[in-house]
């Protein structure tokens, strides 16, 4: 991965997604900016042993605004940039709560690969409950290997 992209308000990675979305509020107010048009398109996920693959779909809904389908299950999601660093927050869009999803992304120089990094809600102490407290923490924790889960990493589907 060369280039490291801004987050942007969408995808969820989903089998970061698909693993459970864990926060009340996103991680900023509203859009920090427009869609990333490179990550609108078809992606998969195969794990090593091929005994997992993921579908990732994403789509423009707005200029600010994309929606994420992963394998049927239906997300929205927007670029929530902080701190210097590119985040997505993603929202479940499932029957429930509304549940949040914090994220990173890499796109490949050659726009072939999407390694998508979720925020690891374990990581977080349960005393953290706002908006205001979430961002602190993240910013004072960047470089803690721990804020985030592992990597996974998507390849462009061909049609």
């Amino acid at each position: 991965m060369k280039s490291r992209i801004p987050a942007i308000g969408l995808f969820v990675g989903i089998g970061l997604l698909v693993a459970g979305c864990h926060f009340d509020f996103p991680l900023t107010a509203k859009p920090t900016r427009l869609v990333d048009s490179r990550l609108i398109g078809d992606w998969v996920y195969v794990d090593v042993d091929g005994q997992r693959i993921e579908h990732l779909n994403i789509r423009k809904l707005d200029d600010s605004t994309f929606v994420v389908s992963c394998d049927g299950e239906l997300y929205r999601a927007f670029h929530s940039d902080f701190a210097g660093e590119a985040f997505i927050s993603v929202q479940d869009l499932q029957p429930g709560p509304g549940k949040y999803l914090y994220l990173v992304y890499q796109i490949s120089s050659d726009g072939t690969k999407l390694g998508l990094r979720c925020v690891d809600p374990k990581f977080i102490p349960e005393t953290v409950k706002d908006q205001t407290a979430i961002q602190e923490f993240i910013k004072q924790n960047l470089n803690d290997p721990r804020l985030f889960e592992a990597e996974l990493m998507y390849g462009r589907r061909k049609n």
